[in-house]
C-alpha cells in the first residue's frame, strides 16, 4: 500500500480571528452540504516543497470540516525521480526530451503505485481523488475511475511546456474529471477548457512557519545559526533550483554590498525526495559563495526548518524571490504576511500576489533586483508602506480557508454533475480573471455587457477588460 502521511489535528474555528468572515461563512456552509464525502490526496513527497506544506494543513482541515481526508505518497527508485524532475523542467520550458527508457520506467513505476493504491482498503470509500503534479498523474489510467471524481492539480508553470513532453503527459491528464491550474496563463492551449478550473494556492497563517513569533525569539533563532541580527539582511527562501536563479541573487547581493556596506545574504532551501538535482545546485551555490563570509547557505538538513524560516522572513530587511519561472512562489505571501518587504521576479503567480504594488517591487534582471533591494534598504518608510499593503492583500486573498472554499466549490460542482469550466460565472463571488473567491465588500467592481464582476485587484480587472476587448465580436 502507498505510504500514508501522518498529519495532526487542526480546527477550522481557530482561523476565525485572522480570516475574513466573508470567506469563513460560505466555507462552513459548503462543507455542510458535502459532509461525509471522503477525499484522498496523492503526491510525490511528504516534505520539501509548497505542495507538501499545503497538504499538511489542508488535509486535517478537510477532516475537521466533516470531509474525512487522507494523504498518500507514491514511491519510486532514484532514477524514477530523475525522470520526473526532467518532466518538471520540460513542463516549465526546457527542451530535454524523454527517452524510451524514461517512459518505460515512468509507466512501470506508475502501474506499481496504482496497484498498491487499488489494494488499499482506504481507497474503496474515496469520493474525490486529488493527484498532484506530473509524478503520479498516470494513477487514474492504471487504477481505474470507478465511482470517484478525479482531479489533477498542476502546481507548475505550464504556459510554455516542451511540446513532446506535454503531449505525452496530456494523454494521462485528459482522462481526469477536472484539471486545476494556479493561473489561467498556465493552461496549455490544447486542454479541454470545460474541464479546467483555476485556483491559486494559499498559506496557512497558523502553521509553524507562519504563526506569530516574537522579535526576541526570532533574533535568538537566527543568532543560533550564525546570523548577525544587527546587520542588514536580505534572504531568499526557495528550493535549490536554477529556475529560482540563486546565482543571480548572489550577483545582485554583490551589487547591493557596494551600496550598503555590511549587508548579509542568506540562502535557505529544502532538499526534497523528488528533486535529485538539488544537491548539484547546492554545490554550485556553495562554490560561488565560499569566498564571501557575508553569504550564509542553509538547508533543512543542516538545521533550518519552519521556525528558522519564520524568523528569517520576519527579521530580514528585504526578502528576495528572484524566480525566472515560478508555479506560484508562496514564500512571497509568507513574507508579506509577516510585514516584510519583498523584491521578486516578475514570474508565474508572483505578480498576482503583489498586484497593485502590494508587498514590494517586481524586477526583471539582476541589476533591477539590486536596485530595488537598495531602494528598500535605504528607504524604510516606503518599504513599510509596501509591506503593510502586502500583509492586507494576503489576509484578504491568500490564506488557507480561501483555498479550501475554492476547492469545495469545485467538488460540489463535480458532485452535481457540472463541468469545472462552467463553475466560475459572474456573480458567484469569484474573480473571473484569477479564479479566487473575492469577499463581499473589498472586491473591485466592473459592470460590463450587462453583467457585474468583482476582482481581487485592479491588475485582474484591467487584464480581464483588455482580454474581453481583444475577443472578436
Amino acid at each position: 500500500m502507498l505510504h500514508t502521511v501522518d498529519v495532526g489535528d487542526l480546527a477550522v474555528s481557530t482561523y476565525r480571528h485572522v480570516v475574513p468572515d466573508e470567506i469563513m461563512d460560505p466555507l462552513l456552509d459548503l462543507a455542510r452540504e458535502l459532509r461525509g464525502a471522503r477525499i484522498l490526496h496523492v503526491s510525490a513527497t511528504p516534505y520539501g516543497g509548497g505542495v507538501s506544506e499545503l497538504l499538511r494543513s489542508a488535509v486535517p482541515l478537510y477532516t475537521d470540516l466533516g470531509l474525512p481526508a487522507t494523504w498518500k505518497i507514491i514511491s519510486g527508485q532514484p532514477p524514477f525521480f530523475t525522470v520526473t524532475k526532467k518532466m518538471h523542467n520540460a513542463l516549465q520550458g526546457s527542451r530535454e526530451p524523454l527517452t524510451t527508457a524514461d517512459i518505460a520506467l515512468y509507466e512501470e513505476t506508475a502501474e506499481r503505485n496504482a496497484a498498491e493504491l487499488a489494494a488499499d482498503p482506504q481507497f474503496d470509500g474515496t469520493d474525490f481523488v486529488f493527484v498532484h503534479d506530473p509524478q503520479p498523474v498516470p494513477l487514474l489510467a492504471y487504477a481505474g475511475r470507478d465511482h470517484r471524481s478525479w482531479i489533477w492539480r498542476c502546481h507548475i508553470d505550464t504556459s510554455e511546456p516542451d511540446p513532446a513532453t506535454w503531449s505525452y503527459l496530456a494523454g494521462f491528464a485528459d482522462h481526469y474529471d477536472a484539471a486545476v491550474f494556479t493561473m489561467a496563463e498556465f493552461v496549455p492551449p490544447d486542454l479541454d477548457p470545460g474541464r479546467v478550473e483555476i485556483i491559486p494556492p494559499a498559506i496557512d497563517p497558523l502553521s509553524p512557519k507562519n504563526m506569530s513569533l516574537d522579535d526576541r525569539t526570532a533574533r535568538a533563532v537566527l543568532n543560533w545559526i550564525g546570523i548577525e541580527t544587527d546587520r542588514p539582511l536580505i534572504t531568499q527562501i526557495s528550493r535549490f533550483d536554477p529556475w529560482k536563479d540563486p546565482l543571480g541573487v548572489i550577483e545582485a547581493y554583490h551589487l547591493v554590498r557596494a551600496e550598503v556596506p555590511g549587508v548579509q545574504l542568506a540562502l535557505a532551501g529544502s532538499m526534497a525526495l523528488d528533486d535529485p538535482e538539488a544537491w548539484d545546485i547546492y554545490r554550485t551555490i556553495s562554490e560561488a559563495a565560499q569566498s564571501d563570509p557575508g553569504i550564509h547557505l542553509f538547508t533543512n538538513l543542516t538545521g533550518v526548518g519552519n521556525v528558522e524560516v519564520n524568523a528569517f522572513q520576519r527579521l530580514s530587511d528585504v526578502m528576495v524571490q528572484k524566480s525566472l519561472r515560478e508555479g506560484f512562489g508562496l514564500v512571497v505571501s509568507e513574507a508579506m504576511w509577516k510585514g516584510t518587504p519583498v523584491v521578486a521576479g516578475r514570474a508565474g503567480g508572483i505578480p498576482l500576489q503583489m498586484a497593485d504594488g502590494a508587498g514590494g517591487l517586481l524586477v526583471d534582471s539582476v541589476a533591477g533586483c539590486a536596485e530595488a533591494v537598495v531602494d528598500l534598504l535605504t528607504g524604510p518608510a516606503r518599504a513599510a508602506v509596501l509591506a503593510a499593503a502586502g500583509r492586507e492583500r494576503v489576509r484578504k486573498h491568500f490564506l488557507l480557508p480561501r483555498l479550501l472554499l475554492d476547492e469545495l466549490t469545485l467538488l460540489a460542482g463535480l458532485q452535481a454533475g457540472n463541468r469545472p469550466g462552467s463553475l466560475r460565472t459572474a456573480g458567484d463571488g469569484r474573480d473571473p480573471e484569477c479564479g479566487m473567491t473575492v469577499a463581499v465588500g473589498p472586491g473591485i467592481p466592473l459592470d460590463q455587457d450587462g453583467r457585474h464582476y468583482r476582482f481581487c485587484s485592479h491588475r485582474c480587472r484591467d487584464a480581464f477588460r483588455t482580454r474581453r476587448m481583444e475577443v472578436p465580436a
